[in-house]
């Protein structure tokens, strides 16, 4: 039952966040602040979650092959490669790392 609830909650929390967004003024949304936000939030957000994936283990700060393929994703990203070559760096990076014990 407890699940249940928790799913029903989440959805109608859901719900509710929506609803907000649609009933905030339009004159609101075209200010440039806002704007500015809301091209900005979901970077950081991606960012911290990176962050947090990359650098965490079991509650602890920990630097490893991850960090590792994230910095050479990071470097394909400053020299402007595509999207698939950074994803391709950063995952032979990670595993040439693991595989060599790190």
């Amino acid at each position: 039952m407890n699940v249940w609830l928790a799913i029903g909650l989440t959805a109608a929390g859901c719900y509710l966040v929506k609803l907000l967004g649609l009933l905030v003024p339009a004159d609101t949304l075209e200010r440039p602040l806002v704007q500015r936000l809301a091209a900005l939030v979901p970077v950081a957000l991606l960012a911290a979650l990176t962050a947090q994936q990359t650098f965490s283990s079991q509650g602890s700060l920990t630097v490893d092959a991850r960090a590792a393929g994230l910095a050479a994703a990071g470097l394909a990203l400053v020299l402007r490669a595509p999207f698939l070559v950074v994803v391709g760096a950063a995952v032979l990076v990670t595993a040439g790392v693991r595989a060599l014990g790190g």
